[in-house]
């Protein structure tokens, strides 16, 4: 390995290199880059206000929540470790990891580049600037390892089912795309799905290419949610009346911006209404120009922000205890509270918050219906009201859910009137929101048991 762009990082690379060896789960995904978290664990100084680059939320809190099912109460590296390759490009290959997040970004942010994005997604993925930058260090990271590899992100799969390694490759959405087969004719590669129907499509995709795939080797696993999401929906009650919480999220790289402004103009001034049907959530995510637009239009619409930012909420260390949101408390603590923000400037510390606070708190997330919200959502015992998606994966999410009736699309121009509609029983029965939380609630075991199926499958 040449330099690292942050030579503190060569200490941290030989710790993380000798951790992959000796656990029993190696992990590995390509989401963001966390150094300054890396730098903590170690017990190495850190900065806990610098900015992580950050491509995903889901590739980083769907590796995290299957080493979190493997942990147990207590962090334990001989159980499971996780690794991302981006913390450990070359000093001379940083700026593709910069230009690979600006790219990124700036599709999703402005609508009038979604065509642009939709060119990338079909033939642009296999070029992108960071693929070529994470080679050398997941080579590295990876070298000795003669155990099975659970890989979170197609890229580290095939870079390393061509170093002839021994494959679980998780498919984390309902969709397949041509990247997933290029190899799925090796007998080391086992994939593991989001259910039947994602089976069916990579069987028959695989045909098309005259790849003989072995359905043996692709398992139905349900999607990998964080089991402290899944324990938050046992002391969740389906909402009947009285204030309705909900959460407003953006993603990984600060998506559906604009709708999440217009949504601010109308939601903002109910909340000022005595007493005010609505309570607030907005989760910025990493994203400190959307926090900035919340406490702005806040002060615009007159209505106080409690903000949720911790300087190190992320307490990770070795055998140190797995964090797990209390409902009973965060309600205690959230009481009266009419607008929250969540915001840090580290993903690990930002899918903490949103963990403790979100996930525990919300009858109810508008969000894109991605693996990165709409999984965690539904699983947590919360309805779902969906922003414009960014990808066909993510029509076939929405379409899951709302054949489920527990989501359906959000009504961005109109959403004030579109909750009074759902908030609403029709006689004696019950309101939407109501029912779609009972759906959540009682929803098929394959969507709440991801993380256990997967680490039976990799076992």
């Amino acid at each position: 390995m040449s330099q690292l762009f942050d030579p503190v990082l060569e200490k941290t690379l030989i710790k993380d290199k000798k951790y992959l060896e000796q656990t029993t789960i190696p992990i590995i995904t390509v989401s963001s880059t966390y150094q300054e978290d890396l730098k903590g664990f170690y017990n190495l100084p850190e900065i806990d206000t610098s900015n992580d680059i950050v491509f995903s939320r889901a590739h980083y809190s769907m590796a995290l929540a299957t080493a979190v099912q493997a942990w147990g109460e207590k962090i334990n590296p001989k159980k499971a470790w996780v690794v991302d390759p981006t913390n450990y490009v070359k000093a001379d290959d940083w700026l593709s990891i910069q230009l690979t997040e600006k790219i990124g970004k700036t599709l999703a942010r402005l609508p009038i580049l979604k065509r642009l994005k939709d060119l990338v997604d079909k033939f642009g993925r296999k070029k992108l600037p960071i693929l070529d930058s994470i080679g050398p260090p997941l080579a590295y990271l990876t070298q000795n390892i003669k155990k099975p590899i659970l890989s979170f992100h197609i890229a580290t799969g095939n870079i390393l089912i061509e170093q002839n390694k021994t494959i679980f490759q998780m498919v984390t959405d309902p969709h397949i795309r041509e990247d997933y087969l290029l190899h799925a004719d090796n007998p080391r590669l086992t994939y593991l799905v989001f259910d039947q129907n994602t089976k069916t499509e990579l069987l028959e995709k695989a045909n098309l290419m005259d790849k003989a795939v072995d359905p043996n080797q692709v398992i139905v696993t349900g999607p990998p949610v964080d089991p402290r999401i899944i324990a938050a929906r046992k002391q969740k009650q389906p909402w009947r009346s009285g204030q309705l919480k909900l959460c407003l999220t953006t993603g990984g790289l600060g998506t559906n911006k604009p709708e999440i402004k217009t949504l601010l103009n109308q939601l903002l001034p109910e909340l000022r209404k005595r007493p005010s049907p609505y309570q607030l959530m907005v989760y910025a995510g990493t994203h400190n120009d959307i926090a900035q637009l919340v406490k702005k239009m806040a002060r615009e619409k007159r209505v106080a922000v409690n903000e949720i930012h911790p300087k190190d909420p992320a307490k990770f260390k070795q055998r140190a205890k797995v964090s797990s949101p209390r409902k009973n408390h965060v309600n205690k603590e959230l009481k009266d509270k009419k607008l929250t923000l969540i915001y840090h400037p580290q993903i690990v510390d930002a899918n903490e918050l949103l963990i403790r606070y979100g996930f525990p708190w919300a009858d109810g997330f508008i969000s894109k219906p991605s693996g990165d919200m709409a999984y965690d959502a539904v699983a947590s015992g919360s309805f779902l009201l969906t922003l414009k998606e960014w990808g066909e994966w993510e029509h076939n999410i929405r379409e899951i859910f709302e054949q489920k009736s527990i989501s359906r699309r959000a009504n961005i121009d109109n959403i004030v009137t579109q909750l009074e509609t759902l908030r609403a029983a029709q006689g004696k029965s019950q309101s939407w929101i109501e029912q779609a939380m009972n759906h959540a609630l009682s929803i098929d075991k394959l969507f709440i048991k991801g993380v256990k199926n997967i680490l039976k499958a990799v076992k």
